[in-house]
């Protein structure tokens, strides 16, 4: 019995070690942050509630958008996301018309409409960059850089980041649930 009670107390200190080291990771990524040298931000998707109405955390990671294209006039964006089984349009659709609305010129957003993972954001918006460029900007909330930038460099391109804040009421959900999908990323790469 005792074997097992220290067996136990291993494994929990293993988990909890493991749980704060990739909170740690997260927080890192947020470092590298843009400076205006890469030529193409990709705006990462995410929930498009009904009526075209980008959900908190996606209007913080537009907002965000917003200010760096205006402060980086070279800088073109592409935005990336599809349209979820309860979603009334694709979020790039939403993302487009959301920049277009407050200042960003249409020639300066490309669209990229089919994914429906942070994997296949970053793919899919590849395929729309020009062949020489291997280097991008990552526009998300904190918490998602780090698995972004994992998931960029398993497709050749080399990211820094642009952070827009997570809505405080769903910071711990989404931290947690992230913890996961970063263990994910590491394994298999998706």
């Amino acid at each position: 019995m005792k074997k097992l009670l220290y067996a136990l107390i291993i494994i929990i200190i293993i988990l909890a070690a493991i749980y704060y080291w990739l909170g740690h990771e997260m927080d890192a990524a947020i470092k590298n942050e843009a400076d205006g040298t890469n030529e193409y931000v990709v705006i990462l998707g995410a929930k498009v509630k009904p009526g075209g109405v980008p959900s908190l955390s996606l209007a913080n990671r537009l907002d965000a958008a917003v200010d760096y294209m205006q402060k980086h006039p070279n800088v073109r964006a592409i935005v990336s996301g599809g349209q979820g089984a309860d979603e009334d349009r694709t979020e790039a659709s939403v993302m487009s018309q959301y920049l277009m609305e407050r200042g960003i010129d249409k020639n300066r957003i490309l669209i990229e409409d089919q994914s429906t993972s942070t994997y296949e954001n970053l793919l899919y918006s590849k395929k729309l960059l020009p062949e020489q460029v291997t280097s991008i900007t990552i526009v998300s909330n904190d918490f998602h850089l780090k698995r972004a930038t994992i998931l960029a460099g398993k497709i050749g391109l080399q990211a820094d980041v642009l952070a827009a804040p997570t809505p405080k009421s769903v910071e711990s959900k989404s931290r947690i649930r992230e913890r996961f999908a970063l263990i994910k990323a590491y394994i298999a790469g998706q």
